[in-house]
């Protein structure tokens, strides 16, 4: 028997790692390039198993897909899959958690380092003609002076905690998940509230998953919470913060500045407060990006619907059917 699977979307120049795994295992794939509901439901009629990364895969796009049993979601998030309605239809949803833990980490320390060091306000100036160290730089504090405090303490903000920890900051942690005393592993300090992180930190990173209890943990009320110097950074999940409310914190001076790789909305809209900010660093939903993550993600994903289809238990579930379809 051959099995159908389809790539709903994603923004790769090429399939030929998925297609590698999936054709080697007797799999008929197709690509397609779906943007709305109804495209959906036409791409998914006859597959087996789905690929997708940003589309919405709502119950009624399931729903009209009678014969899939698993979907798999390029990258570590997984917000855009309606995880309940899949598991009401007995359709498996995985996702790919750890093709790029290393580059997100990279990104995020980087961001934080261009922050603190005003990289791209000092860019700025110069490019403007202007030579003026002490106007761009106050206020600048040493990274021993410096607290970064990391919401969510799982592999990506553990690998951020190593990449920060010989630059001397401080490091401190909120993590209502964490076992006692493993931030200690790392030379870190556990918070045991997130008030207390957001109210001692000079910069406050997310690395936390999007769901209905952290879906704008980061609002008006929760910056107010943090210092008038502070930075925030989001390579996780946009929809972790309030971006209206953080544009205006930024205007008015109520932090100083933010780094953000990820939006509530991507691309991020042309008239998006956030855009006439100015202190704001923005790179385009990179985190994830180098030449060998995206072709371990891609190859992951193929090799999660393989070994469905053998019988075998996924790699990286992230519901679990009572009645699958398989």
């Amino acid at each position: 028997m051959t099995w159908n699977v389809v790539i709903t979307d994603n923004n790769f120049q090429s399939d030929e790692p998925e297609r590698r795994v999936l054709e080697n295992a007797g799999f008929r794939l197709v690509r397609y390039r779906c943007r709305t509901t109804g495209e959906l439901i036409e791409a998914g009629r006859d597959a087996d198993a789905v690929l997708v990364q940003y589309a919405g895969i709502t119950g009624e796009v399931m729903q009209a897909w009678p014969k899939c049993q698993i979907i798999v979601r390029y990258g570590i998030g997984y917000d855009n899959v309606d995880i309940r309605a899949a598991e009401r239809l007995g359709i498996q949803v995985c996702n790919v958690s750890a093709y790029c833990l290393d580059e997100v980490a990279d990104h995020t320390a980087a961001l934080i380092l261009a922050s603190l060091r005003k990289l791209l306000p000092f860019h700025e100036s110069v490019t403007r003609g202007e030579w003026d160290v002490e106007r761009i730089a106050r206020p600048m504090r040493s990274f021993s002076c410096t607290t970064v405090g990391l919401v969510g303490f799982g592999r990506i903000g553990r690998n951020v905690c190593r990449r920060l920890k010989p630059f001397g900051f401080g490091i401190l942690v909120y993590d209502p998940y964490l076992t006692p005393g493993a931030e200690k592993e790392f030379g870190a300090v556990r918070a045991e509230t997130l008030d207390t992180l957001l109210a001692a930190s000079d910069v406050v990173s997310l690395h936390l998953p999007l769901g209905p209890e952290t879906r704008r943990l980061i609002d008006e009320r929760a910056i107010r919470k943090m210092k008038r110097n502070a930075v925030l950074v989001n390579t996780s999940r946009g929809g972790l913060v309030d971006t209206v409310a953080l544009a205006k914190a930024l205007r008015e001076g109520t932090i100083a500045y933010a780094a953000l790789d990820v939006f509530e909305e991507e691309p991020l809209p042309p008239d998006h407060p956030l855009r006439s900010c100015g202190n704001v660093l923005f790179t385009p939903h990179a985190a994830y990006y180098s030449d060998e993550s995206t072709v371990r993600l891609q190859t992951q994903a193929a090799e999660e619907i393989v070994r469905w289809f053998r019988g075998e238990p996924p790699a990286s579930p992230v519901n679990r059917p009572p009645n699958p379809r398989r």
